[in-house]
């Protein structure tokens, strides 16, 4: 069921004053390739997606946020004074965001809100930095008297992830929950914050996520042992190439020199990253010549690499990517950090029904639960609905 202004709003006249104020949306997001770049100074390539968060938000008058989560049921009131602000994880996205926004100068003041969200749980699509875009283009529109541009608003919710929830994210999933645009992607330089927008209106093709429902238990830190395993290659690499910051600006030739250097694990991570920056380059001249062919081989790549040199994979997506490619799925790959969640397919229409039914049937039969398929359409990002 797709979330509406009325599903919102009519929780908002039940919990409120019996009134209405304004309302806005901010989306999730797919990436469809440039996994693990991001804090390596590399490229990613998202697009916002139709599901997302939307909100109702109205100035009461006083120095407190009165904030109802439709979904959760639950209700956190804070004062915008507050140093500590909330408990509720969920109620510290807004706090932070509040607090974040009058740091820039906005004026902020208290106000009711009550929101609820349609991104599938667990699947990867960011419905945290959607939560965010959400309550920083509200308050830059309510408040703004020198209106804040987009990607500041975006670091607003980066910030508030790092500072109030103790996230250590990048800038990818908030920058696209608020500069998202229809029927676009985007490419996003994550060392300058350069963007430009590529169309995408594939004909004949369409993207599906399947999601596995799985979320293994990590022992460790396998994000952060891997970021230090980048860092450290790139490091051994600028003793010879002084120019070489992160591995974006490396190549293979660069690696295989230092090879002797660092360990058969390093080599593999740092190998997997720097193909994947130039994939993400690949991907964008092919989608200029409308060539899915080359688009789907890189995802196939992205994958492999993923499970085999970076090793953030797991039984299920490897399984998953399986069914793609004996289904004659375009291209395929897990979406995301890994170790469970989705993986994104690019599929020829008239294969698309019958891969829905056979990876559900066979995901199923090997697994004991069937995987959530979900259509990808790409829209708009941050936005005032009414």
């Amino acid at each position: 069921m797709k979330l509406t202004i009325e599903d919102v709003r009519s929780r908002f006249i039940k919990h409120f004053d019996g009134t209405t104020g304004s309302v806005y949306a901010s989306p999730g997001r797919i990436n469809l390739i440039g996994e693990h770049t991001d804090y390596n100074n590399g490229f990613v390539f998202p697009g916002a997606v139709e599901q997302g968060i939307i909100a109702e938000v109205k100035p009461n008058g006083t120095r407190t946020v009165d904030a109802y989560s439709i979904d959760l049921k639950d209700r956190v009131q804070f004062s915008l004074d507050d140093e500590q602000g909330p408990r509720a994880t969920w109620a510290r996205y807004i706090y932070g965001v509040c607090r974040e926004m009058m740091a820039l100068g906005v004026p902020v003041e208290g106000f009711n809100t009550a929101f609820a969200g349609d991104v599938p749980l667990g699947a990867g699509m960011s419905s945290s930095a959607a939560l965010e875009s959400t309550y920083a283009y509200a308050l830059n529109d309510l408040w703004g008297e020198n209106k804040i541009e987009k990607m500041e608003l975006a670091k607003v919710g980066q910030r508030t992830e790092h500072k109030y929830v103790g996230v250590n994210c990048g800038i990818m999933d908030q920058a696209i929950s608020v500069l998202g645009k229809k029927g676009s992607l985007l490419r996003l330089d994550c060392r300058s914050g350069e963007y430009e927008y590529f169309p995408w209106n594939p004909k004949g093709y369409q993207l599906v996520l399947v999601n596995s429902c799985v979320k293994h238990q990590l022992v460790g830190s396998p994000y952060n042992e891997r970021r230090l395993s980048c860092e450290k290659v790139a490091a051994v690499i600028a003793k010879k190439y002084p120019e070489v910051e992160s591995l974006r600006d490396a190549n293979y030739d660069m690696l295989e020199e230092v090879r002797a250097e660092i360990t058969d694990e390093e080599y593999r991570r740092a190998r997997y990253v720097i193909g994947e920056v130039a994939r993400v380059l690949a991907v964008c001249d092919a989608l200029q010549k409308d060539d899915y062919e080359t688009v789907g081989q890189m995802m196939y790549e992205t994958h492999y690499g993923l499970s085999k040199e970076y090793e953030v994979s797991c039984e299920e997506l490897d399984y998953l990517n399986d069914i793609a490619k004996e289904e004659g799925v375009t291209g395929s790959r897990i979406m995301g950090g890994g170790f469970g969640g989705c993986t994104i397919n690019l599929i020829a229409d008239e294969l698309a029904a019958n891969f829905k039914k056979v990876v559900k049937s066979k995901f199923k039969a090997k697994y004991g639960k069937e995987p959530i398929v979900i259509d990808v359409v790409i829209g708009d990002g941050a936005r005032k609905l009414c």
